[in-house]
């Protein structure tokens, strides 16, 4: 079977009779059986139920009642509450969990007829820029095995790139759908914070966690993103702004974009990097866009100030594991000796990391210091942010500083790991979408990423430019 670009390319198959929704669940769940072994990129794979709900969805097509997502076939990071199925968080404090209830989110795409084929690889609490630090291994890049795919979601943009399935829903916290996205060569988009319910995610950090979409077309980033943005009940914190129809893409219309200059001049960018970024400021510009230079300040503090308080909110979520409730439970003669082997034992090095920087930042003797004035920086961030959205459309900068680096490379260099999300914590600090496009490849053929950020709110927009520069740019192939 040929491989599609798009969900629109597999309906016309569809309602021609050329494919069936079964057949191509089947050749998913082949891509997963010859390459998972290798790519490690799936936890659980619900191959029976996927070929059973396909069926379903081949007589509601044949009946003419099939939804808007008929034929796209899912994983979702193992982050996802899916009911009756394992929500491990690729994690061995809840190796063996199974979920009572489905996200707002899953619950949605499986009401227009998408199909879950399994849940999806990660770094622990989805925490890393790399996934290694997953407790059922690392997964490997499908480019080049010996490297990342990068994290948190690079199991999710692994099975995209790896054709293991049309569409993965991941979780961005600070750039973990884009980056990983950018080093797999593939698409990824970070919605505005509350765009989407976050009912149904497990918690990392709840002002920065932000459902985000992988998929190889812009159409069907938009098409999820339509189906699975809007209202809940179940969530106080979800945007009551109206759905636009993001599908339906302008053609022909000019924006105003700035390039960060301090995102280009920065030491760690690799060169190769740079320079598509200026290619493609170039073929903007030939396209009729208005493409000028642009200045953030505090660029440099954008890391420390989500560092700080992801790191705050971390310690005060993963409380909840406490071997007393659910999850791993470890022998022990009494219950604070029982709290600390559980969590001990469960919980992987870099979650511990994170819960002991937030624990101690949110100490009586250092929150004023650290966390309290980290939320006045990052304020501060936010309205530099916006005071340049407000003058031009979009803000454009590489998605990574580098290309896909060698498994182990960086393991224990934790500084130097945390550097590969400087440019994506940005859109999280500030809370605006953001997007990662794959834009060619380095000199070892390692895919590039640029990224676009925009204002809250403006998905339609940058949707509609990102599928401007898709275009143009396999024009020029």
């Amino acid at each position: 079977m040929r491989t599609f670009k798009s969900l629109s390319e597999i309906q016309s198959e569809i309602q021609t009779g050329k494919l069936t929704v079964s057949q191509l669940a089947e050749y998913h769940l082949k891509q997963i059986e010859e390459n998972n072994g290798r790519l490690n990129a799936f936890l659980s794979v619900y191959g029976k139920e996927a070929l059973e709900q396909a069926a379903i969805v081949d007589k509601k097509v044949k009946e003419g009642t099939a939804g808007k997502l008929a034929g796209m076939i899912i994983g979702i990071k193992d982050v996802f509450a899916y009911e009756g199925h394992p929500l491990q968080c690729a994690s061995e404090i809840l190796n063996g969990f199974e979920s009572q209830y489905t996200a707002t989110c899953i619950q949605r795409l499986i009401e227009e007829d998408a199909i879950i084929i399994g849940h999806q690889n990660c770094d622990e609490f989805a925490m890393g820029s790399s996934n290694e630090n997953s407790a059922f291994g690392a997964v490997k890049n499908p480019i080049d095995e010996t490297r990342v795919p990068g994290g948190s979601s690079g199991g999710s943009a692994v099975a995209v790139a790896a054709n293991m399935c049309q569409v993965s829903i991941g979780s961005d916290t600070g750039g973990s759908v884009r980056q990983p996205a950018a080093l797999c060569g593939v698409i990824g988009l970070k919605p505005t914070y509350s765009r989407i319910s976050r009912y149904g995610l497990a918690a990392y950090s709840s002002s920065f966690d932000t459902i985000g979409i992988l998929s190889k077309s812009i159409e069907d980033a938009a098409l999820a993103l339509e189906v699975m943005a809007g209202h809940d009940e179940y969530d106080s914190t979800v945007s009551q702004t109206k759905v636009p129809d993001y599908s339906s893409f302008a053609t022909g219309r000019k924006f105003k974009i700035a390039y960060l200059s301090e995102t280009l001049d920065h030491q760690g960018l690799d060169k190769e990097i740079k320079e598509r970024i200026f290619h493609l400021v170039d073929e903007l510009k030939k396209n009729g866009h208005q493409v000028e230079e642009g200045h953030i300040s505090m660029l440099e503090y954008n890391l420390p100030t989500y560092y700080v308080l992801t790191a705050a909110e971390a310690s005060s979520n993963l409380s909840r594991y406490d071997g007393v409730r659910f999850g791993k439970r470890a022998e022990s003669e009494n219950l604070e000796q029982m709290y600390k082997v559980s969590r001990s034992e469960g919980f992987g090095e870099e979650v511990k990391r994170r819960i002991m920087t937030g624990t101690f930042v949110l100490s009586a003797s250092y929150c004023d210091a650290y966390y309290t004035k980290a939320q006045k920086v990052r304020r501060m961030i936010m309205e530099e942010t916006n005071k340049l959205l407000a003058q031009y459309d979009f803000i454009l900068s590489p998605t990574t500083p580098t290309t896909a680096f060698k498994i182990g490379e960086l393991k224990d260099d934790p500084l130097q790991m945390y550097l590969e999300d400087l440019f994506t914590v940005q859109a999280n600090v500030a809370g605006i979408p953001a997007i990662s496009i794959p834009y060619g490849v380095d000199n070892q053929g390692l895919p590039i990423g640029v990224q676009l950020m925009t204002r809250h709110f403006n998905e339609k927009d940058l949707l509609d430019i990102s599928n401007q520069i898709i275009t143009f740019k396999d024009q020029n192939r």
